[in-house]
This record gives structure tokens, C-alpha cells and sequence, in this order.
């Protein structure tokens, strides 16, 4: 078990921590860090896939040293709390992605299917490269195989 920094309110249905509040952000740091280098003269585009990603995503964008343009994109594979198998896009990119470097950002990749369909629908665009980064990956739940450059 790790530890929260001692000014971390822990919520009482919470029954152990995994990852510290520092540790966690060293590693968002080494992230942007390693996400420079890999990018370095390269137009990058960060899509963030909405609602989850947006504090990761910020936080990530912090410690990226490069020029980026950023992007959202929102689907929903959920009714309830329950994953209903059908994918639905409900927002897309503003911008073309054809010929550009695509980092799409995730909070928790599970089964994979969401993220699978979106690659798949991706690729379609002709991007130059497209890439996954994640903040937690639950490999245990994946239906499908989806690669993640970074996590």
C-alpha cells in the first residue's frame, strides 16, 4: 500500500490507496518528459477523450516541452454504470488529423472496446502516427487488445 501525503482526505469508502498524490505526478513528469523527446520536432496533437482525461491531460501538458495542439474528442459506450457495447461518438475533432502525430490521452483504459473503436475510426483519417497514453491501465478487464505507448 502506498501512501497519501498526510494533508490528503482520504473518503471513508476508500479502503486502500494505490499511488500517492507525489508519486503520481513524478510519474505524469517523467511522461511529458519522455513524450518531449519522442515528439521533438514533430507536430504533435494531444486529444483528449472528454470527461475523464481532462485533469490528467492538464496536469500531463504541464511537463510536455514541445509545442502541442490539443483537441477532444468524447464517446460513450455506457448506460448507467453498465458498458452497453454499442459505441456512440458524441463529440469529434475540430481539426483535421491527416498527416499529424495523434496522442490520444485516457484516464482508465478497461476492456478496450471504446478505445478500439476510436483507433479503428482514427485510422480511418490518415494521421502520421497515433498513439495511446493513459493515466491507469486495467489489463485485467481488457476484451480487446489495445496497444498503450504510454502509461
Amino acid at each position: 500500500m502506498l501512501k497519501t501525503k498526510p494533508s490528503a482526505i482520504v473518503p471513508p469508502e476508500i479502503s486502500r490507496v494505490l499511488l500517492g498524490e507525489q508519486e503520481l505526478q513524478d510519474r505524469i513528469a517523467a511522461l511529458g518528459e519522455q513524450i518531449s523527446r519522442d515528439y521533438a520536432g514533430r507536430e504533435l496533437v494531444l486529444v483528449g477523450i472528454l470527461k475523464g482525461s481532462v485533469i490528467f491531460l492538464s496536469d500531463l501538458m504541464r511537463h510536455i516541452s514541445i509545442p502541442v495542439t490539443l483537441d477532444f474528442i468524447c464517446l460513450s459506450s455506457y448506460a448507467g454504470h453498465e458498458s452497453s457495447g454499442v459505441v456512440r461518438l458524441l463529440l469529434d475533432l475540430r481539426e483535421s488529423v491527416e498527416n499529424k502525430d495523434i496522442l490520444l490521452v485516457e484516464d482508465i483504459i478497461d476492456t478496450g472496446l471504446t478505445l478500439s473503436y476510436l483507433l479503428q475510426n482514427l485510422k480511418t483519417r490518415q494521421p502520421r502516427s497515433l498513439e495511446m497514453c493513459a493515466l491507469l491501465d486495467k489489463p485485467d478487464c481488457r476484451k480487446v487488445r489495445v496497444n498503450i505507448k504510454y502509461t
